[in-house]
Parts: structure tokens; sequence; C-alpha cells
């Protein structure tokens, strides 16, 4: 399982990258592997501030529907056109073409209280 050390995770198994004072949102490629073949990726929040924990969208795998959680608080400013026509980027790349939402972060700080890699991985141990 691949878990980039520059990214910092959720225990809802969302990740996110800092890219000056945005942060880039997928999920992890554990959470790709539990869903299994995800066939549809819905995000209607694009515009919207939301809260940590608010959901941003939802994604729907063959056997089921879950929700995406924001890791951070921020303005959602971008959603990832690709994955609407294409959700499977989201298995064979969750950390590079598979990637949900930009946001414009409230607070830039707050990235820096997500688990890192290792405690993710700990986490799904």
């Amino acid at each position: 399982m691949n878990t980039p050390k520059d990214l910092r995770y959720t225990k809802d198994h969302e990740w996110v990258r800092l890219e000056g004072d945005v942060a880039v949102i997928g999920i992890t490629d554990y959470a790709q592997g539990e869903l299994g073949d995800i066939v549809f990726v819905e995000v209607e929040t694009e515009g919207e501030e939301l809260d940590a924990e608010e959901v941003f969208g939802t994604v729907e795998a063959v056997k089921t529907v879950s929700d995406l959680f924001m890791p951070v608080a921020g303005e959602v400013i971008e959603v990832n056109e690709a994955i609407a026509d294409d959700p499977a980027l989201v298995n064979s790349d969750p950390y590079g073409e598979g990637w949900m939402i930009k946001i414009k972060l409230a607070d830039a700080g707050s990235v820096a209280e997500l688990l890192d890699a290792e405690a993710y991985e700990a986490l799904i141990a």
C-alpha cells in the first residue's frame, strides 16, 4: 500500500497536499482499495465554505456509497473534472490524477494537526 510521506491524512481516509495556500484533497490508496471499483464521484460543493468534518461529496463503488469529509476548513475552489469522466482514476492514481477537490484554506496551520504518514499507517494496520 502506498502512503506518501509528504501528505497529511485523516482518520476518515482523506489525504491533503499543500500547494501554497491551496490544499488538494483526495482519498487514500487504502480507502480506494477498501471501496473497490469506483464508479461515480459526486461533488456539488464548489464555491462553498465548509468546516472540517463536513461532507463535501460522495464516492460510489460497486458495493457501497461513502461520504467524503473535509479534512480542514476552507472554500472549495475546484473540482477534478477528470474523475467525473473517469472515476477509475481514483483507483489507479489516488494521489495524482485521482485527486478530488482543491480548497482555499481557512487556516493553513490546521493541516499540521492532521496525521502524518506514520500515524496514518498505524491507524490502518
